[in-house]
């Protein structure tokens, strides 16, 4: 009897990742996020910096608007900003404007500390008079 040679079977194989390279390419990515959190983390807490010192400004022309609409020549040590809100013609679109970039409300502080009439000021993200870095305090008019 003759035998018939067995087919060779051509297996294809199929190209993977060994554990050893997802092992590095999964520490390779740890290290980079490791190194650039912190400096994303930086960039996010001066960009609110930034915003809560244009706003403070921007609300501080808002009220020297609404001055002198009313005929006032000295804002009243009373004054609230919510009164920029209200009306048919509001100077601030919505409450929402009254908050910083930590969602803490702006204060107004009459007499100013920092300028003469009038200081709007947002405590920084701790909600705290005082502190420093991004806990710091905002005026607007300060540099």
């Amino acid at each position: 009897m003759k035998t018939r040679p067995i087919p060779h079977t051509t297996r294809r194989t199929a190209r993977a990742f060994t554990l050893l390279e997802v092992i590095v390419a999964v520490t390779i990515v740890a290290i980079l996020a490791a190194v650039l959190a912190p400096r994303v983390g930086r960039f996010i807490g001066q960009a609110k910096d930034k915003r809560a010192r244009a706003e403070a400004a921007s609300m501080a022309n808002q009220v020297r608007a609404y001055m002198v609409e009313a005929g006032l020549s000295k804002i009243p040590d009373d004054f609230d900003l919510e009164v920029l809100t209200a009306g048919d013609n509001p100077y601030l679109e919505k409450k929402s404007d009254l908050l910083d970039p930590w969602g803490n409300a702006y204060m107004i502080i009459v007499p100013g500390v920092t300028n003469f009439d009038f200081d709007i000021l947002s405590y920084g993200a701790d909600g705290q008079p005082g502190g420093e870095g991004d806990a710091g305090d905002i005026t607007h008019g300060e540099q």
